[in-house]
């Protein structure tokens, strides 16, 4: 990749990167702290959620308050009010307005990524899109991941980690606003109906649901599962770290993988290790906490495949021109599914105790074999001439397709032609 590209992307990378070290400090906190105060599981879900639904919303208006307002204005703007967000967690310990704080976060935090990745791909040309992605997708992996360690320096019973995760919004901001650059035009890209993606692929749908049920889990969830497992402050940033950073280890084998073979046979072998992993988890619970963070980091690296997997099916079905509105109905169908999530393994954990974290795992995972096995048995595979590169994308990595959509074909981010076949291309939490 060129240095240029970075010379001119690098404020808005360091930028988002210092976003994500708020964003995933936020997230873990937010569970740890509601276990710690009390709050039931199934009400600590519906507040984990309400940041998904949130995010479907942002991610519809967002494109509308681009082309009205402009990208750096509407970046700060966003910030602030996430940042502000958070404050109002620290001063108002109760579900209510933690709830409604953060839908407010889900909002803001939508409009960032369409603000971060519609640039980036304005930046990027066809060569270079592919890597420049790969790059930005780093960034916010390794800043939610190392997020997870600033729980080590601040009690989580005390506002002060709030405090540092509005710091952290806040000074995102800054690399953003002083970098003096053209900002890209924005187009909103044509609708599709769900039903005729349904129909071109059947299991693309199906995972990228149960996908985005288990990401969510994992990390509205995750610190609630650490923390009534008996781990203390350390242990559930330990657990959240390993349960992120594995992702980034995994994405490119599974990715090359399914570019040599039938990618359901993929997600159905990931399926079914992920499956095996998490049922023994729930099964023999009491395991050394270096055994649970081993198998945990196994389970997450292998299940935050299953997006990418997923989008990388459904356009080996579908013609180029429907590629951007299937991107954006898919980010869609995805955020609805991940607002289940934790309502789901929230009532579970309070009702079955915290094995029923993983116990709700496997059984998603395993009712995406079965449902994958069967489509195999259904229908043959997509001809090698049909299949394009591995799409390495994350939900939050979406956003930026959708207001992408005025590129070309050959320059649109799924299909780079002079990219390897992993390249990051369209993620969190």
């Amino acid at each position: 990749m060129p240095l240029s590209i970075l010379t001119t992307t690098w404020p808005l990378l360091l930028g988002m990167g210092v976003l994500m070290l708020g964003a995933g400090l936020q997230g873990t906190l937010l569970g740890l702290r509601a276990t710690l105060e009390g709050f039931p599981a199934p009400v600590t879900g519906v507040i984990m959620s309400c940041y998904y639904v949130g995010y479907l919303a942002g991610t519809t208006g967002a494109p509308r308050l681009l082309r009205q307002v402009g990208h750096v204005r509407v970046f700060a703007a966003l910030a602030a009010v996430a940042s502000a967000a958070v404050l109002i967690q620290a001063s108002f310990v109760h579900p209510l307005p933690w709830g409604a704080m953060r839908l407010l976060s889900g909002v803001c935090f939508a409009g960032i990524y369409v603000v971060a990745e519609s640039w980036l791909n304005d930046r990027a040309s066809a060569g270079t899109r592919g890597r420049l992605f790969a790059v930005y997708m780093l960034v916010l992996y390794v800043g939610l991941g190392l997020a997870q360690f600033l729980l080590v320096v601040a009690n989580p019973s005390t506002p002060t980690p709030f405090m540092l995760v509005s710091v952290l919004i806040s000074l995102s901001i800054v690399p953003i606003v002083v970098s003096a650059q053209q900002t890209p035009q924005v187009a909103v890209p044509r609708k599709v109906r769900y039903r005729d993606l349904y129909r071109d692929s059947p299991l693309g749908v199906v995972a990228v649901s149960v996908s985005g049920m288990i990401s969510s889990i994992i990390f509205s969830m995750g610190p609630v599962y650490a923390r009534l497992s008996g781990l203390g402050t350390r242990g559930v940033a330990t657990f959240m770290a390993v349960s992120i950073l594995s992702g980034v280890v995994t994405q490119y084998p599974v990715g090359r993988l399914s570019d040599r073979m039938d990618r359901r046979t993929v997600i159905a072998v990931v399926c079914t290790f992920a499956t095996i992993v998490a049922g023994s988890i729930a099964m023999f619970g009491d395991m050394p906490p270096a055994a649970l963070l081993i198998l945990t980091a196994t389970f997450s690296g292998l299940v935050l495949t299953l997006y990418s997997l997923s989008v990388s099916h459904v356009n080996d079905k579908l013609e180029p021109s429907q590629m951007v509105a299937a991107s954006s109905a898919l980010l869609l169908l995805n955020g609805s599914a991940a607002a289940i999530g934790p309502v789901v393994a929230g009532s579970l954990i309070a009702a079955f105790g915290p094995p029923a974290y993983f116990a709700t795992l496997a059984t998603l995972t395993g009712t995406l074999t079965v449902y994958d096995l069967w489509r195999k048995a259904r229908q043959r595979p997509v001809p090698p001439a049909r299949k394009g590169p591995f799409i390495n994308a994350q939900p939050q990595g979406m956003a930026g397709q959708i207001v992408g959509s005025a590129k070309t074909p050959e320059q649109r981010p799924g299909r780079p032609p002079e990219v390897n076949s992993t390249a990051e291309l369209d993620s969190p939490r």
